[in-house]
């Protein structure tokens, strides 16, 4: 049997997944109790052990290496190096018909047609490209009409239809991550699918056709802790111009010296060039299961909180 901790890690996983995927469920519940599963996570394992350990199946599943009911011992040298090696890449694309509202508020507020655009953790890139996709809202549409990919949501609380007015061109795309999926490649586009929960056919659709539109042409992804690297990456952007640095996901993963770090960073640059910042994070109730959606704008620091959304873009309410 597994270690108390080590089962409660996987059981709270298979927790996470009832209700929206049996076979995840039956297997995180099974796995909780297998030594060999507790094995290849490692003693004391992070809460997304569990998760990462499913990818690495899925990934050989994909690939016609392994079948869902195989058992874990048959290819425990691989899990093992995966486990250990690949955190969480989710890169929810559908995340970008909540990112599109805040980058339109931020020219509205700017009162800028181009900017260049710094993602922390973009893992491959996919929300760099948002301007490739087409977007629908109670209030119209934005994006390109021949786009190969289109988004909707739930509105709870309307965007302002003269956000959608707007014409926006991104000059510059760049990324920070400490493991970027390069989607170019068929072995990058299989890892990312990988993190897709299987059966999830829609999203795997939307998935295909998003690296579909980011290999037209691909943003520039540089390798490193974003926290050390962003310095670096704001002294080479241009400064004619408006820089955009946004984050959907992974200030989780940071802790709370990283953040004020980050934040630090932006404060002095902002001092120096335009700049604004989009973030998602904590709501402004905490029993909230949510993100609250922010953003700064320098010269000046001043901050706005432009209202609510799911977590992977499901929905949105716009109180700005």
């Amino acid at each position: 049997m597994a270690p108390t901790r080590t089962r409660d890690v996987f059981l709270e996983q298979a927790a996470q997944c009832e209700g929206r995927s049996e076979l995840y469920t039956g297997l995180l519940r099974s796995w909780s109790d297998d030594p060999v599963a507790a094995e290849l996570v490692g003693p004391d394992p992070a809460w997304d052990a569990p998760l990462r350990l499913i990818a690495g199946l899925h990934y050989l599943v994909l690939g016609g290496e392994a079948s869902w009911d195989d058992p874990l011992v048959g290819h425990a040298e691989f899990l093992r190096d995966f486990v250990a090696t690949r955190g969480v890449q989710t890169n929810e694309v559908q995340r970008s018909w909540i990112l599109v509202p805040l980058l339109l508020r931020v020219a509205q507020r700017m009162r800028a047609e181009t900017f260049d655009l710094v993602e922390l953790g973009p893992s491959a890139g996919l929300n760099l490209v948002w301007d490739r996709y087409r977007y629908r809202y109670k209030a119209g549409a934005w994006g390109r009409e021949d786009a190969i990919l289109s988004f909707d949501g739930e509105e709870r609380r309307p965007i302002p239809g003269g956000l959608l007015e707007l014409d926006l061109t991104v000059r510059g795309r760049i990324g920070i991550d400490r493991s970027p999926i390069d989607v170019t490649t068929e072995d990058g586009a299989r890892l990312l699918r990988s993190f897709v929960w299987a059966g999830q056919e829609r999203r795997m659709e939307r998935l295909d056709r998003a690296i579909e539109a980011l290999r037209q042409d691909p943003p520039r992804l540089v390798t490193g802790d974003f926290v050390e690297e962003l310095p670096r990456v704001l002294a080479a952007q241009p400064r004619d111009g408006l820089t955009v640095v946004f984050q959907t996901a992974s200030f989780g993963y940071i802790g709370d010296e990283g953040r004020a770090r980050v934040r630090a960073v932006l404060e002095q640059a902002g001092g120096e060039r335009r700049l604004a910042f989009i973030s998602t994070g904590k709501p402004r109730d905490p029993e909230e299961h949510c993100w609250g959606l922010r953003l700064v704008y320098w010269p000046g620091g001043e901050r706005e909180f432009a209202g609510h959304a799911d977590f992977h873009g499901a929905w949105l309410q716009w109180e700005l």
